[in-house]
């Protein structure tokens, strides 16, 4: 046993072994002929062992079910028909028969176990010395031929549960079906290999398909045992690594499951209806309970299915349940067809294919029919027109038609035939073995023609080797190899089982996998006639601008959550701010720069302003142009010549720098605004100022004195005038100094709620205190003049000029008044720009007009309309007009105190006139006024 590399210490599993074994070893005194209705024997000068699924599994403590046709069958007689064309090959193998002993697993792998032990009955040193026959003599055994590697077997378990004893026989072992990834282990499997890819390929190849579909949920169904667990494992850990896949369920099928543990698993299912898609490592019988319960469960056309290789293209699974299965996407491992294997198969008959002990029961199965010798078909009454006859006690076999017949069943005509999908795998599995003997013959034998003692007494591990060497064209072409862990590479074809009301439902090529998916989408067709490919995903994928909250623990389901304010989408899991001078477009996946606005002239913010505008322009070169043509007037020279058209001149600036407030920001503009912003007040109310104050002068020192006072004449008033208007244009400097002028874009002023409102708004670079201190000092300039005019609001009426620059501060400061608080009352405001512009140039305009309208209005009335008013009076002297204007403020009383009804007594110019004096009707009363003062 040292040999073998097995001990008790060394593997804890020895003693159920020798369990086994002995138990071998007592049935092995028993005539063989006990095995012969469960294997097929062959003889070889070299036996291969070969594994088939011949039958389903029993049930009810029956070890065997049902013949399976495809699966069984159709794979036994390909390893049959590879046997006999290698010997028929004179180039492989030269001059050695290959012998088969082939066994049935019954599709179980427990049942398999028992069977594989015959395969190490060669292997095993029976001592016989104590055993003695009836009469003394020593017995004769029959001893069993030497099976050098095994063919199978199909099912993963079975070649798990095979793989685990003939490993310790050193028996190499080649699977044609078994595809569980955890047969790549080349330390616990080392004497296995298969020439089909491992699930871990299949498993890729269904990551790659899931993905294509942009399939993110999906549940997972596995056959208990290692082909469906291992399956599902490799298929977890594949997408896990790809990322974006999610697992809903996995479900497992237990072993001889009743239908109500597959109507538990589509319930299991149901109870996460956004997964739809459903993988499935399953046999076929798990396949075909699956859909059943679908089917009782009334949800035909809700799951889409993606079946592995044990479902392929195979219409077993899917019989009577085509509805259940359109749609289905399914797996298998390259092939084609053999057309040598189609006509050997085809020209099988019960006379010709004796060797197959389980041929007569295809044959009943095949026609459904029941041969005369049958006692398991009941459920027909139809007699196979081939027989099977035997005659006394030789057995033979003998085969005939029923009288009255013309001719035997034959397969294909009278019967359906499809080559089963791995008929070509059983073949290059048969070839690989036959290939790795003759290389190994070839080597160990290079002088002998066929075996010689070296390669008899050749371990296993020396087939194996040639057997990982092996490389050759397969029976479809394709070539045939091994990696370091036995397996071959991975090619799979795809298939979709269509079904619509123009064709027969098939399944119908859709791609391939060969490393990297080749998937033709729009030949898919999916249940209930759906266009488009349905979805499986727990949640739906968000709008554009949304962004994903994960479910925790759920990584593909998600609540969507739409970006917000300035926030876009920045990936599909978090939103970010724009920059300041960005905004979110529409769908919020990006940012665009913000729209930048500034005052229109067309806007009814600037219509307003810019037409009083006008007017007052045009209203004050009419007053200037009248002025100037009447210059020498007595209305115009009473008026102060000198500061009126100062003050005209202010007023003409007020009106022109609404236009400078509208017009388009830039560094000129921006200029012009500074300067003339409080230039055309300061102006104004500079020379008003310098008015008022003369009166206020000139009247307190009448009180006192008859000496006129300083600096009250034309030139003096304008060098008092000038001197504050420099005032202001001084400030202005140290402002262009400390800040130039600028233009600037203010993201903030109309930064609304709403994003799509933004705007951003091209202003000069002035802020709102800067403004506010600019006019402040013309505001001054209008409080002490509006001061003066309340101390000068006791000058006789006679001297009417001091009433309307009252009247006119005083209607101007309540204009400004009700600016301020407009002005800062808006600031926060989104029409911030048009509101205070607006508000800023009505003001300038109504404070222009006010003055324009009181002080010089009536003046060119009288010009134009009364020019026979606008004379010269007679001068009086300084004194006498003071002391006129004194008097006549001291004696005039009013109405109701005038005693006994006297009237009102007026102080005159000068003395009476005689009636007869032609000047004394214009001038009987002649008023003392300030603008007859001409000092």
């Amino acid at each position: 046993m040292a040999r073998y590399g097995f001990g008790l210490k060394q593997n804890p599993r020895f003693l159920w072994i020798v369990f086994c074994l002995m138990r071998t070893l007592l049935d092995f005194a028993r005539s063989q002929e006990v095995y012969a209705p469960h294997s097929i024997r062959i003889e070889g000068h070299l036996t291969l062992g070969g594994l088939f699924p011949v039958h389903t599994r029993g049930t009810d403590g029956v070890p065997c079910g049902d013949i399976k046709k495809e699966n069984g069958i159709h794979r036994l007689e390909a390893m049959l028909y590879a046997l006999d064309q290698i010997n028929l090959d004179d180039q492989l193998l030269p001059n050695i028969t290959l012998g088969a002993r082939v066994l049935d697993t019954c599709s179980r792998d427990t049942y398999a176990l028992e069977q594989s032990l015959t395969f190490v009955q060669a292997l095993i040193q029976k001592d016989t010395s104590d055993v003695r026959c009836t009469n003394g003599e020593p017995p004769l055994f029959v001893k069993p031929e030497k099976v050098v590697g095994v063919i199978g077997a199909s099912a993963s378990s079975v070649s798990i549960m095979v793989a685990n004893i003939l490993r310790l026989f050193q028996i190499p072992q080649i699977s044609y079906a078994s595809t569980a990834p955890e047969l790549s282990d080349d330390r616990r499997y080392d004497f296995f290999s298969r020439v089909v890819p491992p699930d871990s390929f299949q498993a890729q190849a269904m990551v790659d398909i899931i993905r294509a579909l942009d399939w993110t949920y999906v549940s997972t169904v596995a056959s208990e045992g290692s082909y469906g667990e291992k399956g599902v494992e490799a298929f977890q850990q594949i997408s896990k690594q790809a990322g974006g896949i999610c697992i809903a369920q996995s479900l497992k099928i237990p072993h001889n499951p009743k239908l109500e543990d597959y109507d538990e698993a589509i319930h299991q299912l149901l109870e996460t209806p956004h997964s739809r898609g459903v993988i499935i490592f399953a046999s076929e019988e798990d396949v075909r309970g699956l859909l059943n319960a679908t089917k009782r469960a009334n949800q035909v056309g809700h799951f889409l299915w993606i079946g592995s290789d044990s479902w392929g293209a195979k219409s077993s699974p899917i019989h009577q349940l085509e509805d259940v299965a359109v749609g289905a996407v399914t797996i298998l491992p390259k092939r084609s067809s053999i057309k040598g294997f189609d006509e050997y198969f085809t020209s099988l008959t019960l006379e010709n294919n004796r060797r197959n002990v389980w041929f007569a029961e295809f044959w009943e199965e095949n026609f459904d029919c029941r041969l005369l010798s049958s006692s398991k078909r009941e459920d027909t009454s139809r007699k196979c027109t081939a027989q099977l006859v035997e005659h006394g006690t030789c057995n033979a076999r003998i085969v005939g038609s029923i009288p009255g017949t013309t001719r035997q069943e034959r397969i294909g005509i009278d019967s359906k035939y499809e080559q089963e999908g791995k008929v070509q795998f059983v073949i290059d599995a048969v070839y690989a073995m036959a290939h790795a003997l003759h290389n190994m013959q070839r080597d160990l034998c290079p002088e002998h023609s066929g075996i010689c003692p070296v390669m008899e007494a050749a371990e296993g591990k020396t087939l194996l080797k040639y057997i990982r060497n092996a490389s050759f064209n397969g029976s479809a072409g394709t070539s045939v190899m091994f990696n370091k862990n036995g397996d071959a590479p991975g090619r799979y074809d795809l298939f979709q089982f269509q079904m619509t009301n123009t064709s027969v439902p098939e399944y119908r090529p859709i791609g391939q996998w060969v490393e990297t998916l080749q998937l033709r989408l729009e030949e898919l067709q999916w249940p209930e006639g759906e266009q488009a490919v349905p979805i499986s995903m727990c949640s739906l994928p968000c709008k554009a601008g949304e962004r994903k909250k994960r479910v925790k623990g759920m990584p593909c389901c998600w609540h969507c959550e739409l970006c917000d304010g300035y926030q876009y989408q920045y990936d599909e899991t978090s939103c970010r701010l724009c920059s300041y001078d960005m905004r979110p477009n529409p769908n919020r996946t990006e940012c665009q720069p913000i729209p930048i606005v500034k005052l229109e002239w067309h806007s009814p913010w600037a219509v307003i302003p810019v037409f009083l505008a006008m007017l007052g322009i045009i209203a004050t070169i009419f007053v200037m142009a009248t002025f100037i043509h009447h210059n020498d007037t007595p209305i115009v020279r009473a008026s102060g010549r000198e500061l009126s058209y100062v003050l005209l001149t202010g007023i003409f600036m007020c009106y022109i720098i609404t236009f400078l407030m509208i017009a388009k920001p830039d560094v000129g503009v921006c200029s012009f605004r500074r300067i003339f912003l409080g230039l055309g007040m300061c102006i104004s109310y500079a020379a008003l100022l310098t008015k008022t104050n003369r009166i206020y002068r000139i009247f307190e020192q009448g009180k006192q004195t008859v000496t006129a006072p300083r600096f009250i004449s034309p030139t003096s008033q304008i060098a008092i005038t000038s001197s504050l208007i420099c005032l202001q244009l001084l400030g202005v400097l140290v402002w262009f100094a400390v800040d130039p002028p600028n233009t600037i874009i203010d993201y903030d002023e109309q930064k609304t709620m709403n994003p799509n409102l933004a705007r951003g708004v091209l202003k000069c670079d002035i802020t709102d205190l800067q403004m506010i201190c600019s006019l402040g000092y013309s505001i001054l300039l209008m409080v002490t003049c509006t001061i003066y005019a309340i101390k000068t609001r006791d000058v006789p009426e006679d001297f009417n000029e001091a009433k309307p620059i009252g009247f006119t501060m005083y209607t101007t400061c309540i204009v400004w008044l009700a600016f301020i608080p407009i002005f800062f009352g808006t600031a926060q405001s989104a029409e911030k720009l048009y509101i205070q512009t607006t508000t800023l140039t009505i003001s300038m305009n109504l404070s222009a007009s006010v003055a324009l309208g009181m002080l010089y209005m009536p003046k060119v009335y009288v010009i134009i309309f009364h020019p026979e008013l606008n004379v010269q009076k007679r001068k009086r002297s300084f004194k006498a007009m003071v002391t006129a204007a004194t008097m006549s403020s001291r004696i005039s009383v009013k109405p109701s105190e005038r005693p006994n009804g006297e009237a009102k007594t007026e102080l005159c110019e000068n003395p009476p006139i005689a009636p007869t004096d032609p000047m004394s009707q214009a001038t009987k009363k002649t008023y003392v006024s300030y603008n007859n003062l001409r000092i």
